[in-house]
């Protein structure tokens, strides 16, 4: 068999060939009379490889992607079954002799020591021994490390200092008497495997043979994905993933169900990116090593993505603060220095429970750590949240059989388009409304520059195309704002979207999918002892509380679920049974505490802790079950009373009514008391649903009842 290293640097002759301006296209290959296969392999010859393939190998071989379809580009470029069997066949037993698997590592050092000479395919990672003043490469799966390199590999592949790359190494045994101390094997020739040069030019060209929908399949079908078996909004999703790759400083979070492929793309289709595997890192080894002058991972890669966010861990007090800098501005201090980078942060991770279940008790942040997912300057510096569970479960049908681009030349061609900027096209057809910040703006035009360069990497689309990819950008950061909503109040009120055609001044509104679920507080009347009430939880955080109440033949007893061991909230509860045997003559002749028992339930509809404000609710609903009468529909009480009466008012008016209009309340009841606030509350809330004040406990009771 001939040797591996001669076959790739013939392969890196002809591919240099392929990519000469001789091959570019002609007008002729613009005019598309050809099959769509045609087209594909004519424009991108030597690029392309049968997803197929892939899969038939990755089945029974460990070793990214971009390694086996390098090792395919060279032996299985071909449409004859007879030279793609052989090179399959080929294909394989490189692998067998020369991929490094770690239980047969041993295996490998022998045939090493007994032939003198051996090639390998692994992971290199590389560091400087100051001491000796000499680079030192480990081999991952081979099992050894201290081996000497020569300068200029780590010089000129810096990334070999940092996470490591998978290599062809030429590797040589030879142990010498007199240098005991000294490693027998010896690096001949080391070469990444990646493709040696890319022609943005002849990409833009070929593109201009395809149409929207084609280049869209081609893209998927590049990263192993089967676009015939998805929706057109799954794969503008899929595509989204990439944007954090052909987009400087770019921060994507993705949490959904397992099985959807999260982090595939980040570990197996792009050597441009890392993935961090959940658990513990450091500032040193992401951003800045302090003791070695060295930069992280942020500085050697183009993205670095954070498998199962709930478990990521800082070991240093300051590791978010330096993240939220970094991911605010590209830049970070350690020590008396400022160091920039380009990578983009992906946080990708599972959800546990339904969405629906999600929006009612926390957040779409929950799955994160409390030191980040309840710190809103820290989500507020998130781009894009790409809603994971709207991607299916992949099946053997969602993966591709037909040609798509070599994972390398996917990979450097997304690298290269870095460089390039389409996010001022914008301003040419579209203005952003006015409830968009700069946080906001920056993050749109990032993701709209992101997908043009994935979609038209010539620059070439129409006023139709980018408002599409403009609606997308701006409901994946509306998804960001609608979580702060939540967390931060007020602060992040203004939520709603919105675009301004610059030829009609019409405005466009854009929303996200998932708000229109089920509500909290329900449409349509309940049933008599039923009370919704929205106030502070025991965790300071606002939210929903839901009282149901029964009424048995008995002699006035008063039983309560659901409070557990609160004692502030028992004090409130007694209170309302107090104040309604005091006053239950002057709402209703009908209302008896004394030859009738009372059992409630109280629930904490959003798992924020139960709050005290209970005083006021319990008595509506004690006169509720009593008279036999439902509260009206859609209906949020607000405020509270004393043992004596007197009203309460409610704090943080405004962000309370918020938090009414996302439970889904379209009437409020309020204390006259809390008028005085209204100026704090935005006109557009307030208009959001019927406001019903009240001046004493006994009114509320009456309105919450419809009585008049």
């Amino acid at each position: 068999m001939p040797d591996l290293d001669e076959k790739y640097n013939e392969f890196s002759r002809e591919l240099k060939q392929s990519v000469s301006p001789e091959a570019e296209p002609t007008e002729e290959n613009v005019c598309d009379e050809r099959s769509y296969d045609e087209r594909l392999k004519d424009i991108f010859q030597g690029k392309i490889v049968r997803k197929d393939l892939t899969k038939k190998i990755k089945e029974g071989a460990n070793v990214p992607v971009y390694v086996l379809e390098f090792l395919l580009g060279q032996y299985c470029s071909s449409d004859d079954p007879e030279i793609i069997e052989s090179g399959v066949e080929t294909v394989k037993h490189i692998l067998s002799d020369n991929f490094v698997r770690p239980d047969e590592a041993q295996k490998i050092l022998s045939r090493l020591r007994s032939r003198g000479s051996h090639t390998v395919i692994d992971m290199i990672t590389v560091h400087l021994d100051m001491r000796k003043n000499t680079y030192l490469a480990e081999f991952s799966n081979l099992g050894i490390k201290d081996i000497p390199i020569a300068d200029g590999y780590p010089e000129k592949y810096d990334r070999l200092l940092c996470g490591g790359i998978w290599c062809i190494v030429q590797l040589s045994y030879e142990f010498i008497e007199e240098e005991k101390n000294a490693a027998p094997i010896r690096i001949d020739k080391l070469t990444p495997i990646q493709m040696p040069h890319i022609d943005l030019p002849e990409l833009q060209q070929g593109r201009k043979a395809f149409t929207k929908e084609e280049w869209m399949e081609l893209m998927l079908r590049s990263a192993g994905y089967e676009p015939e078996s998805l929706t057109v909004r799954e794969q503008w999703l899929l595509l989204t993933r990439m944007i954090p790759l052909v987009e400087n400083n770019f921060n994507l979070c993705e949490l959904g169900p397992r099985s959807t492929g999260k982090s595939h793309l980040y570990k197996e289709i792009s050597p441009n990116s890392i993935l961090v595997s959940g658990g513990q890192t450091t500032v040193a080894n992401l951003f800045y090593n302090m003791g070695r002058k060295t930069v992280g991972l942020v500085g050697l890669w183009d993205c670095v993505a954070f498998d199962e966010v709930a478990g990521i861990r800082f070991k240093d007090k300051d590791g978010v603060q330096i993240m939220k800098d970094y991911m605010a501005s590209g830049s970070f201090a350690r020590g008396k220095e400022e160091k920039a980078a380009s990578a983009s942060m992906v946080f990708v991770g599972n959800i546990n429970q339904s969405v629906d279940v999600l929006l009612k008790t926390s957040s779409l942040f929950d799955p994160f750590p409390p030191e980040m997912g309840t710190d809103t300057a820290f989500l507020d510096r998130i781009h894009c949240y790409l809603p994971g569970w709207e991607i299916p479960k992949f099946r053997p049908e969602h993966f591709t059989n037909s040609y798509g681009f070599i994972s390398d030349y996917l990979a450097e061609f997304i690298r290269e388009l870095r460089k390039v900027q389409y996010g001022d096209a914008l301003d040419k057809y579209f203005r952003l409304g006015k409830n968009l910040n700069q946080r906001d703006t920056i993050a749109v035009r990032r993701m709209v520059d992101g997908y043009l360069k994935l979609m038209y990497p010539n620059g070439e689309f129409t006023k139709d195309e980018l408002e599409e990819v403009l609606r997308l950008s701006l409901e994946m950061r509306r998804r960001v704002k609608e979580q702060l909503k939540k967390l931060g109040g007020m602060e992040f009120y203004d939520v709603n979207f919105s675009y301004i055609d610059n030829e009609t001044f019409e405005e466009k509104y854009v929303s996200v999918p998932e708000q229109g679920g089920d509500t909290l507080i329900p449409e349509g009347l309940g049933t008599p002892g039923q009370v919704y009430t929205v106030s502070h939880g025991k965790s300071g955080m606002i939210g929903a509380f839901r009282l149901e109440s029964q009424m048995l033949p008995g002699n006035g007893k008063f039983d309560k679920t659901g409070l557990g061991s609160d004692a502030k909230a028992k004090d409130a509860v007694n209170i309302a049974f107090n104040f309604l045997k005091a006053n239950a003559r002057r709402i209703s002749g009908s209302i008896s505490t004394t030859d009738k028992d009372y059992i409630i339930n109280y629930q904490d509809l959003q798992g924020i802790g139960m709050t005290d404000k209970l005083a006021l609710p319990t008595v509506i609903s004690l006169c509720s079950i009593a008279i036999g009468r439902p509260t009206l529909s859609s209906l949020a009480v607000l405020g509270d009373i004393s043992i004596g009466g007197t009203l309460i008012k409610v704090d943080e008016l405004a962000n309370t009514l918020q938090a009414c209009v996302d439970c889904g309340a379209k009437k409020v009841l309020l204390p006259a008391v809390s008028m005085i606030d209204f100026a704090t509350v935005p006109a557009d809330l307030m208009s959001a649903f019927q406001l019903i004040p009240y001046q004493s406990a006994e009114d509320a009771v009456f309105k919450a009842l419809g009585v008049e």
